[in-house]
């Protein structure tokens, strides 16, 4: 199988406390790098986010990234190992930015499902059949 999913609780950080949100995380070995993550409310999509597999795995080590997407290891205050997710939204206008925390066991698991798929280091990227798909567009 070249595709694996998870459903995942992630809890977005609000201004009266935590509110628990259900996200889709998907990993095709046909986009090798990524991971997609779907936020959704009910059957709708709030939002979409495409992370760096790679980033996403370290960022539950340690702190990764800059700019639109940082992930970093953090312990809730009930003991619970989480990653935490900031996104930001519309470039100057902070809008959509978001804060995420997501259970690490639960998003490692998940990461676990993906390798099995596509190891680290066994990623390509088939650059020609991606040109050819640009170029009919």
């Amino acid at each position: 199988m070249s595709v694996t999913s998870a459903l995942i609780t992630v809890h977005l950080d609000a201004e009266r406390g935590r509110l628990p949100l259900l996200a889709r995380f998907s990993y095709d070995a046909e986009d090798p790098y990524a991971v997609r993550a779907d936020f959704l409310n009910g059957p709708s999509v709030l939002a979409r986010w495409h992370f760096d597999r790679q980033m996403l795995a370290d960022g539950l080590h340690r702190p990764v990234g800059e700019g639109d997407v940082t992930f970093r290891p953090h312990s809730a205050a009930a003991g619970a190992d989480e990653l935490r997710m900031a996104l930001k939204g519309l470039a100057g206008e902070g809008q959509g930015d978001a804060v995420l925390f997501v259970e690490a066991p639960a998003l490692a698991g998940f990461l676990r499902r993906t390798y099995a798929v596509t190891g680290a280091g066994e990623e390509f990227l088939d650059v020609d059949k991606l040109l050819a798909e640009l170029l009919a567009r």
